[in-house]
């Protein structure tokens, strides 16, 4: 896309893209990394100097804190942790308190807005580095990367972990019901950029904007983290005894919707590099992953009608679940291969269970409707999913007001 300012890989391990991220249970597309600059020079005839130095202060930290991050975030089983918690964490709330203050330079009635120019390296690709002077592109790049590592907090709480008595890898009930509000915060800071940070943008530069800050990747991955949120309350369903087929086909068919705009999103994005086209890859195995078990469920209801027709439209339902599973393994192993390579967890959750039943239940009411009725010439066209809306929400996420020191400035 138009940078306007683009340099090859010379930042060392920081930019170099791993040759293999282990084990993916949530992707992230690489987290984008601040450049270090010197503020205060450029801002001493706009703000006093003590906020300039305050600024400069809380972006450098930042600029050390996530060049660690960055390391990492591909890396879950080999996390860092510091006294008051894990590494994302504490960047999570270096970010938090630096967006007050760098909000001072996009306040009603500064001139300040277009006077820094910053500068980000990109995971994605690593040999993009991509600077603009923009206070806004700023404030996205932050918001871009809060997402990221609240993307990557909920990779680690979704591999199966084997527990203290041996037993078998495993991921807790606390697990996923925390890596669901931890999608939903994600989702609200990519929401939050779509639509209260890109329209404050001039045209020119959202043009200079790298693929991966452009609309169509984070409208993709805020619907992702809505996608996988909806795939763990599924397996919570599937865990509940009390959970209807009815409830897991309306989980199922909201999921295909999330994945299916995401897939959408990112149809005609030029994304070339690796980190790219493994994001690409990830989104359509978990689009097709998701047709396979909202046709599955669709089809078990289907079965409980009392007609002849009914019974051909479950098999129909059925085998195309059947089909779509084999087609999500074969994409699974391409998103793996791709590079940085990369491997499935154990398998545990909704999938873990449809794997073992989507090919059983389609043999199964196959040759019961066989049995049944004579005429088997008759193939029944697959049915159409219901339509659902998507009940779940990004968790909706507020610029916060400017700092007292930043309003007075």
């Amino acid at each position: 896309m138009g940078c306007l300012n683009s340099k090859p890989n010379d930042a060392g391990a920081i930019r170099r893209r791993p040759g293999n991220i282990g084990e993916v249970a949530v992707f992230i597309p690489g987290l984008r990394v601040p450049e270090s600059l010197e503020l205060s020079q450029p801002l001493s005839d706009g703000l006093p100097r003590r906020l300039a130095e305050r600024l400069a202060a809380l972006r450098s930290r930042i600029v050390v804190m996530s060049a660690h991050e960055a390391l990492s975030v591909t890396r879950p089983r080999k996390r860092t942790f510091t006294q008051h918690g894990s590494s994302s964490a504490d960047l999570l709330l270096a970010l938090e308190e630096y967006l007050p203050v760098l909000l001072g330079l996009v306040k009603e009635g500064s001139n300040l807005e277009d006077k820094i120019q910053f500068s980000w390296m990109n995971q994605e690709d690593d040999a993009e580095e991509t600077a603009l002077a923009s206070s806004w592109y700023e404030v996205l790049s932050v918001l871009h990367m809060m997402a990221m590592l609240r993307l990557s907090q909920a990779n680690a709480l979704l591999l199966p972990k084997t527990s203290l008595e041996g037993y078998h890898a495993k991921v807790s009930e606390d697990n996923k019901r925390a890596s669901v509000e931890i999608f939903l915060k994600a989702s609200g800071f990519l929401d939050c950029a779509i639509q209260h940070v890109l329209p404050r943008m001039s045209p020119e530069n959202r043009k200079g904007l790298p693929v991966d800050l452009s609309e169509g990747v984070l409208k993709a991955i805020c619907m992702q983290a809505l996608g996988q949120a909806i795939d763990v309350q599924l397996g919570l369903a599937i865990d509940s005894p009390k959970a209807t087929l009815a409830v897991k086909r309306r989980l199922a068919c909201e999921m295909v919707k999330c994945w299916q705009q995401a897939h959408e999103s990112m149809a005609d994005l030029p994304l070339i590099d690796s980190w790219g086209e493994k994001h690409r890859l990830f989104v359509k195995w978990k689009y097709v992953e998701a047709k396979a078990a909202a046709y599955y469920y669709h089809g078990l209801i289907l079965d409980e009608g009392n007609t002849e027709k009914s019974h051909r439209m479950a098999v129909a339902a059925l085998q195309s679940a059947e089909e779509l599973l084999k087609e999500s393994k074969d994409v699974a192993e391409a998103f793996h291969a791709a590079p940085p390579v990369s491997r499935s967890p154990p398998a545990c959750g909704s999938m873990k269970y449809l794997h073992d039943k989507i090919q059983k239940d389609s043999s199964c009411k196959a040759r019961i409707n066989k049995d049944l009725y004579s005429n088997d010439s008759i193939h029944e066209a697959v049915p159409a999913l219901p339509d659902f809306a998507v009940a779940l929400k990004p968790e909706e996420y507020r610029l916060p007001a400017v700092s007292v020191d930043a309003a007075n400035g």
